[in-house]
């Protein structure tokens, strides 16, 4: 089964590292891995995708690592998943009220085309993605660039949920808003 890891880290060299270290060690075979800065300075987050039954004890141990602010499953949750993907085909030809019909059908874009060959860009879920790859291989895929896959859960933490027992908030000072965060409040709760 796949599941599908948020984790808030410390924007620092090597933590990324560590992360992906701890999956590495345990065998466990990464599936997508996306990280990015978030819209708090100095904080990255990282969407891993994993094919394990059960992954309780890997979210307990990337917990403990240091720079780890905090780690969330959303497999269960109402969460949104989105990937980006960019195909290029061969010489669309006669074929390209076809492609283009297709292209609609999915909502993909075409990003760049030329008589050599024509890029398409599409984002969506995951699976929306692998049946639009599905459907264009008869026009002759020369290449395919999938992002891996970001995901954003749709439901605020519990009250009184806490961020990984080493989370060093005291970098952020008192009254920011992600101390507001990691305490599971909304920013207005906590105003």
């Amino acid at each position: 089964m796949q599941h599908t890891l948020i984790a808030v880290m410390q924007d620092r060299p090597g933590v990324l590292n560590r992360a992906v270290s701890l999956f590495r060690r345990r065998g466990f075979n990464i599936e997508s891995l996306a990280v990015a800065s978030t819209e708090m300075p100095g904080l990255s987050r990282m969407t891993v995708v994993v094919n394990r039954d059960d992954v309780t004890q890997v979210v307990q141990q990337l917990q403990r690592l240091v720079d780890i602010v905090s780690v969330q499953d959303v497999t269960f949750d109402r969460a949104v998943s989105q990937e980006m993907c960019l195909v290029r085909l061969g010489p669309p030809g006669s074929r390209l009220a076809e492609i283009l019909g297709l292209a609609r059908e999915f909502d993909a874009r075409v990003v760049d085309a030329s008589p050599q060959a024509m890029v398409l860009a599409i984002m969506d879920a995951p699976a929306t993605i692998s049946a639009f790859l599905e459907r264009v291989q008869r026009f002759g895929i020369e290449e395919i660039t999938r992002s891996g896959r970001i995901a954003m859960s749709m439901t605020t933490p519990a009250r009184g949920a806490r961020p990984s027992p080493n989370a060093n908030t005291k970098e952020f000072g008192a009254g920011h808003p992600f101390q507001a965060q990691a305490d599971g409040f909304a920013d207005v709760e906590a105003a």
